[in-house]
């Protein structure tokens, strides 16, 4: 097996509050790493009362300071957001204090709406739609880690996070490997664009001093427990919540009550079928074989699994099943 990581969207159960849902994700990192997952990963969204990860650096410096090995980054910053110098001070000073465990995931999607985002830059709405300069931030922020950037960014020249590009589409995967860095691909929810866009990926990948060789990994929704029926159970609220998100009503993650209470039509059922189509759900027999088949057909080099259920110690419960289903072991163990 591939080496298996965490992305955490922090997901906030209705009922609860942010406070909660930053504790259990203190939790989780902490059982990830006596697990022996690779990295853990927070995104970035904004103005989504599910999700409380809306500060990649200052949770990434909270998280590392929790646990002693496991590598901790952004999945991803959207770098639109924020101006490539306060970005490379943010990630430099995590290097700093925990040398050799920060990666620095780049998007370039808001991770928000339109006015969300409008808000955050500072900007209007129309201006959104400006041409894309990603590939110009990205060569800025790479220059401030190196040092020579325009200007002096402390302290984070001689203190680089490891780079990622994200992407959902085959724009990110060609600037990826133009410049040389790793990948990471959100299959989970663009996973019709997997194929194609890793295939584009290794077609255009150029070394670089950040990376010799493609170096490629997907975010796949899994869900494990007990029995194939105890998991889509568990899996059925995270659905409902982005059924509501793309009828552009976002919400808290539900609970049992509100989805035996949602009006299940023939359209919402296969919405789900769909959603449930790209992911890995069911007991640990079902889940390991289906893991081992998403990574064969895509030939990453490394899992990243996200996990999302109303209570968090059934999460926690999927990401300790998976783990003994796949046989991963600590790096003590495995050393």
């Amino acid at each position: 097996m591939v080496p298996l990581s965490v992305l955490d969207l922090v997901p906030v159960a209705d009922g609860s509050s942010a406070t909660d849902a930053l504790a259990h994700s203190t939790r989780l990192v902490r059982r990830a790493e006596e697990l022996g997952f690779t990295r853990y990963w927070v995104a970035e969204h904004h103005g989504m009362p599910g999700i409380a990860s809306s500060s990649p650096p200052v949770l990434i410096a909270h998280l590392a300071g929790a646990t002693e090995r496991i590598t901790v980054g952004s999945g991803g910053v959207m770098l639109p957001n924020h101006r490539p110098l306060v970005v490379a001070e943010q990630f430099g000073t995590l290097e700093a204090l925990h040398p050799g465990r920060i990666d620095l995931g780049i998007g370039r999607a808001p991770g928000t709406d339109p006015r969300t985002a409008a808000a955050l830059r500072g900007t209007s709405a129309e201006r959104l739609h400006a041409p894309d300069d990603l590939p110009d931030q990205l060569v800025e922020l790479a220059a401030y880690f190196r040092g020579d950037g325009e200007v002096l960014a402390v302290p984070s020249a001689g203190n680089a996070p490891t780079m990622w590009l994200l992407g959902s589409s085959g724009y990110s995967a060609k600037v990826a490997g133009m410049l040389g860095l790793p990948f990471a691909f959100a299959h989970h929810f663009s996973a019709a664009n997997t194929l194609p866009a890793l295939e584009l990926y290794r077609e255009h990948f150029r070394p670089s001093a950040m990376q010799e060789r493609p170096y490629s990994l997907i975010a796949a929704g899994v869900t494990c427990a007990d029995t194939d029926e105890r998991a889509r159970e568990l899996a059925l609220p995270a659905a409902l919540q982005f059924l509501h998100l793309r009828l552009g009503d976002p919400r808290p993650l539900p609970g049992p009550a509100e989805v035996a209470a949602f009006e299940w039509t023939d359209a919402a059922r296969s919405f789900v079928e769909q959603r449930w189509a790209d992911q890995v759900i069911g007991s640990p027999d079902t889940v390991r074989a289906g893991v081992e088949d998403l990574v064969a057909r895509t030939g990453v080099d490394e899992l990243m699994v996200t996990t999302s259920t109303f209570h968090g110690q059934d999460r926690l419960r999927s990401y300790e099943l998976l783990a003994e289903a796949v046989g991963l072991r600590p790096a003590a163990a495995a050393a």
